[in-house]
């Protein structure tokens, strides 16, 4: 199973039991976590359309004028990685199995290092504001035409299905109607993508781990005072506990689903617009390597909360388990920061749809309209750009709107979308490091890739052949390998070149020499100071409100106060960072 399983689990969860952990004991949200949920919510949109007029051109909107600074486009990629699912998910292996969800989410760490090294600077050299567009001049319009459907339709469906858990964890906790929630939702993460752009993205997913980050930090020592400190914990824990790998989750698995999360991470269209966007091959370099850095440390503080849980309540069935995380939340958090806990988790889990709302606005945009009217101006393309992007979220919405009444052909449908990782972006990923493989080969491996995986998912189980966890990854990121391999090694035995590689190596040294004779626009840095600005006044604005409800928390009152003024200052100190001017 790969990183979409975590919608497909956060889904059945939702559904079947999200209701039922939460209200056996009080009422999951009060009054003071609706006002808290709603002032994020403000601050959010807020934070968003403040954005709004600096979307001046194509660079601006889809690539922040590729100036962002690293550390923004880092913490950026990581909350777009994330998801509730996070949560859920793993969090239910941290409560089963303990430390084997660490070491999975390690194997995320490891892809991050990994394409930081290697494949976010080869990304930046090719000097493309989308992926598509690389694959154009490199592999050829007839390649970008068939990815670019691909990647629109799976994201079509993948979005929608990011969109209903989130709505339904909504619904749940408030009361509202379901299709209610969509819409609210849906209309929320369209509004401030349509109107600020990868500006709006990027800043408010800083806002976002900044919240959660504050959360986490305040639930971590508060679980462990709740059951009497560490040595309790590491005292109490069953035996295997503390154990990397065990039958379910064995060392091949982990090893295959490393493989496919650097894959995933360096391929995926909207991620490969964080190591686009920055100033330098340096830049978007220290991008993965911060994702990756992110994950080492975050793996541990997100699993322990569910991991000391079992020793409060050990009677949870597999599926109870998977609350385990916001029982133990619940548990611990004052009135108020529960509230901010859990819209840190729903307007996380949407910057995975905001940025493939920006990414798959910039595909119709740069690499379909633009093509059929090439003459058009700045002006016009913006504009296409944002009707592309609310034309695109709401079909989204529909999608998220269908979902309870697809029964079972939803679980189909997620499982495609899941099954399209490797074949989809491996192949891309070898072009950038080849000059033998051609539009035929990687549109060859791509297609033959999700034929097997759909024979194996959907065929082979009616015949008697089903493959368990570790076999069904194993294959998943192996079989494209081995075409691109067959591929290379018979180009290679032929001594061929892909017809058109020397155009491409013109077309790319001519962007590198544009971005190295380039220094920072006047706009390029005002975008940044205020960037800064906003996130600034929106952690400080944070901070105070989390000191707040320390004020009124009957337990870890000077915890809460300590958080709090510590994203005062924080949010103060970036506030008046001064922009630096760099080439």
């Amino acid at each position: 199973k790969t990183c979409l399983c975590n919608i497909r689990t956060l889904i059945s969860f939702n559904i079947r039991n999200f209701r039922r952990p939460f209200t056996s004991r009080r009422n999951l949200m009060q009054l003071l976590d609706f006002i808290t949920i709603a002032v994020f919510a403000a601050g959010v949109v807020i934070m968003g359309l403040s954005f709004s007029g600096k979307s001046r051109n194509m660079k601006s909107f889809f690539a922040a004028g590729g100036a962002v600074p690293w550390p923004m486009s880092g913490l950026s990629l990581f909350m777009g990685f994330f998801s509730a699912g996070t949560f859920v998910v793993w969090g239910s292996i941290a409560y089963t199995s303990g430390w084997v969800s660490v070491a999975i989410q390690w194997t995320m760490a490891l892809a991050g290092f990994a394409v930081g090294l290697f494949i976010a600077p080869r990304w930046h050299k090719t000097g493309a504001l989308t992926a598509a567009e690389y694959i154009t001049h490199r592999l050829g319009t007839r390649t970008q035409k068939i990815y670019t459907y691909l990647f629109l339709f799976v994201s079509l469906f993948t979005t929608g299905a990011f969109l209903y858990p989130v709505a339904k964890i909504v619904e749940v906790s408030t009361g509202l109607p379901l299709n209610a929630c969509i819409l609210l939702l849906g209309c929320f993460c369209i509004l401030y993508v349509t109107v600020g752009g990868l500006w709006a993205v990027m800043s408010t997913d800083v806002l976002q781990f900044v919240i959660l980050t504050a959360a986490v930090l305040i639930v971590v020592p508060m679980s462990f005072a709740r059951i009497e400190g560490v040595t309790e914990f590491i005292r109490s824990a069953s035996d295997g506990f503390f154990q990397l790998t065990n039958e379910d989750y064995t060392l091949g698995f982990i090893i295959a689903f490393g493989i496919y999360n650097a894959i995933f991470l360096g391929g995926n269209w909207a991620y490969v617009q964080r190591y686009t966007s920055v100033a330098s091959r340096s830049s978007s370099r220290n991008v993965g390597l911060l994702f990756g850095g992110l994950y080492v440390v975050s793996a541990v503080l997100w699993m322990l909360p569910p991991m000391i849980y079992r020793l409060i309540d050990p009677s949870l069935d597999s599926i109870g388990a998977e609350g385990a995380y916001l029982l133990m939340c619940r548990e611990v958090l004052p009135v108020g920061l529960l509230g901010l806990m859990l819209g840190g988790m729903v307007f996380a889990t949407a910057s995975s749809l905001n940025a493939t709302l920006n990414i798959s606005s910039g595909v119709v945009t740069n690499d379909i309209f633009r093509r059929l009217r090439p003459a058009s101006s700045d002006k016009l393309l913006i504009r296409v750009a944002r009707i592309s992007t609310v034309l695109f979220g709401l079909m989204a919405i529909g999608v998220a709107l269908l979902i309870p009444k697809m029964g079972g052909i939803v679980n189909v449908v997620i499982s495609v979308a899941a099954l399209t990782g490797v074949p989809l972006y491996l192949p891309i990923i070898w072009s950038l490091f080849s000059r033998r493989q051609t539009g035929t080969s990687v549109i060859t491996a791509t297609l033959s890739s999700l034929g097997v995986n759909a024979l194996f998912k959907f065929v082979m189980p009616s015949a008697g052949l089903t493959l368990n966890r570790a076999e069904e990854m194993i294959l998943g990121v192996t079989f494209p390998a081995v075409i691109l391999l067959s591929f290379e090694c018979y180009y290679r035995l032929r001594k061929a070149e892909a017809a058109g590689y020397g155009e491409y190596e013109v077309w790319e040294r001519k962007n590198e020499t544009e971005r190295q004779n380039e220094t920072l626009t006047r706009s390029s840095d005002e975008d940044n100071a205020f960037s800064r600005k906003v996130i600034g006044i929106g952690i400080a604005s944070t901070g105070a409100l989390i000191t707040l409800l320390g004020l009124i928390a009957p337990t870890g009152r000077l915890l809460v106060i300590g958080i709090g003024l510590l994203l005062i200052l924080f949010g103060l100190k970036i506030r008046r960072h001064k922009a630096v001017n760099k080439k």
